[in-house]
């Protein structure tokens, strides 16, 4: 390990929060493509180790992390107790902000027809959404965005990873009348796509 790479890790273990290449760059002196260089080897580097440590990159943010595979020792090592999952109303919010970012909270509830606002207060106050602008139009509604946390969350690196939304198809309902002669008696026997 070099010099660069010691404060590098150094920065990322002290920052805690994800930091940005270009924070880092400016910090040590040297360009962006030096930093993801240096980034590079480090991660190799700590995995060669078979180091307790990874370095996530969260959409142009670097974070320094435990790796998953230890969460439930050091949940029982610090007590710590397991969040409470997402809703499915919460989920439904995150995935209209995330495919179609930066939206108003007006836009999320036009597309789920329902108020919206304690969901969108909610997933604010647990870092998976931030405000990431004003809109220049009457009222200056707030636009969202995703955080690194929503990635970090989702174990995805930026949203060009997300699925491709077209690839989801809702499969037709049957018709009242012939519902019951399509549906096998046997749950076994069903025939489930998750």
């Amino acid at each position: 390990m070099n010099e660069l790479q010691r404060k590098i890790l150094a920065i990322l273990f002290a920052s805690g929060d994800p930091i940005g290449g270009d924070r880092l760059a400016e910090a040590l002196d040297i360009t962006l493509e030096d930093v993801d260089k240096l980034l590079l080897t480090l991660s190799d580097w700590l995995s060669d180790l078979d180091m307790p440590f990874e370095i996530l990159y969260l959409g142009g943010q670097y974070q320094l992390a435990t790796r998953r595979e230890l969460a439930p020792i050091i949940s029982a090592a610090l007590d710590t107790r397991r969040a409470a999952p997402l809703t499915q109303a919460s989920l439904e919010v995150l995935a209209i902000i995330a495919y179609n970012q930066p939206v108003t909270r007006a836009f999320i509830e036009q597309v789920r027809g329902v108020d919206s606002s304690s969901i969108v207060a909610n997933l604010t106050q647990k870092g998976f959404i931030e405000e990431v602008d004003r809109l220049d139009i009457p009222g200056r509604p707030i636009a969202f965005g995703t955080t690194p946390l929503f990635l970090r969350t989702f174990g995805i690196s930026d949203l060009s990873e997300l699925p491709d939304p077209h690839s989801f198809s809702a499969q037709p309902m049957p018709d009242e009348d012939t519902a019951d002669a399509h549906m096998p008696q046997d749950p076994d026997q069903m025939d489930l796509e998750l």
